[in-house]
């Protein structure tokens, strides 16, 4: 079978189309929404996936929160694709990232255990960071941060997902 679509870095003009992957699974409650700047700003970070045709039909994105540890974020798939392994290439794209970059653990926050662990990811539990690495964690004002901390003011965005880690 010859592969139907491609992965590569995104480009500022993906925005609408990655809103548009996106925006089912944030009415679903499946992903946080995240505003159209917010997604400008960090688009460097994302990578998509797109068809024969070049329509966009995945996004996810890497983001890095220290040294050694990095998140990936907004891993999304078309309906129509979903099965199809474009969650899987998108995925070894960011993690292939991460090794570049230096980072030896990944985190993910999610309602898709199965999928990630898969994938080599394990609930994390109550796994924590070193007391010194957390008081610098901790004065991150980034969601994502707070979420790998755990940290009570994001709880209620995060209810049923859980907090995953795989090192590399």
């Amino acid at each position: 079978m010859t592969t139907q679509f491609q992965v590569r870095r995104a480009r500022t003009s993906d925005v609408p189309k990655i809103i548009d992957v996106v925006e089912p699974l944030v009415s679903r409650r499946i992903l946080l929404g995240k505003e159209r700047v917010d997604l400008y700003g960090a688009i460097q970070e994302f990578r998509v996936a797109e068809d024969a045709d070049g329509r966009v039909i995945g996004a996810g994105a890497l983001h890095v929160m220290w040294e050694d540890l990095g998140e990936v974020r907004t891993l999304a798939v078309d309906d129509d694709w979903l099965g199809r392994g474009v969650g899987h290439a998108l995925l070894s794209a960011l993690e292939q990232e991460a090794r570049e970059l230096g980072l030896s653990r990944l985190f993910c926050l999610t309602f898709e255990t199965s999928f990630f662990g898969r994938h080599g990811f394990e609930d994390m539990g109550a796994e924590t960071v070193d007391p010194e690495v957390y008081a610098e964690l901790v004065r991150s004002h980034d969601e994502g941060v707070a979420e790998f901390l755990d940290l009570a003011r994001v709880k209620q965005n995060t209810l049923g997902n859980t907090r995953m880690l795989k090192r590399l």
